[in-house]
């Protein structure tokens, strides 16, 4: 079946001598895998690799059979041109980062509206805004939303929140807790929107620390989720 849809890179592998397997979040059949033969060679096919940067915002039109197989892609454009995301060094670290966030977190074949337009907008209020230390950090929070484990924060007043339950407690439990400034700092950026992460103020040694916090927190609640590779790159370009 011959689709039309936004779609957003997520990662791509080698496959053979000239070829790759792109991996894509499509708004109309949620993550797709796709075979690009020769488009390392290729000089004058429609297909570019510059097309397949990580979260690249494309407009594909795809063969899709839905078997759970390779798909095909016959044209491919871009719906929303980066303006800073691939020259600005920290911007590309934190793309760099998410692009595995999200090859960790989302493996269904299917629709997720929300989800798709929440990825889109983050990315482009990215794109467009400088103050952006705290970005990557708040984009992880609001992500719990979609994947159903959001902070549960009726009780937000309280001193441990365990990561196992997701939920804030008086004491201690027998499950890994944070607290302290930590906590502090975790609870400030509950609920907050990506215009206010930056009223935030954080030192470098903290924001690793809830970062590291966060992918626990994702390791805990998501099957098969792992460590970003790329977070060593967040260190350094946030020192």
């Amino acid at each position: 079946m011959l689709v039309s849809t936004k779609a957003i890179v997520i990662s791509t592998i080698k496959y053979g001598d000239a070829g790759v397997i792109a991996k894509c979040f499509t708004a109309s059949d949620g993550i797709k895998s796709y075979l690009l033969r020769g488009i390392l060679k290729s000089k004058k096919g429609k297909l570019k690799i510059a097309y397949f940067q990580p979260l690249m915002q494309l407009e594909i039109v795809a063969n899709h059979k839905n078997k759970g197989s390779l798909e095909y892609i016959k044209e491919v454009k871009t719906v929303y041109p980066y303006a800073s995301i691939h020259t600005n060094i920290i911007k590309s670290s934190i793309v760099l980062f998410l692009s595995e966030i999200l090859n960790y977190s989302i493996q269904e074949e299917e629709k997720n509206e929300t989800l798709f337009k929440f990825i889109e907008n983050a990315l482009q209020w990215l794109d467009i805004h400088d103050e952006i230390s705290n970005f990557h950090i708040s984009f992880l929070i609001q992500l719990t939303k979609y994947f159903g484990f959001y902070p549960e924060i009726k009780h937000i007043h309280k001193n441990y929140f365990d990561l196992h339950e997701g939920q804030f407690f008086d004491m201690s439990t027998m499950n890994e807790c944070i607290t302290g400034e930590n906590l502090t700092c975790f609870k400030q950026l509950l609920g907050i929107k990506f215009d206010e992460q930056n009223t935030i103020k954080l030192s470098s040694y903290r924001r690793n620390e809830i970062l590291a916090i966060l992918i626990q927190y994702f390791k805990l609640h998501l099957q098969g989720f792992r460590q970003p590779k790329s977070m060593e790159v967040l260190h350094e370009v946030f020192k």
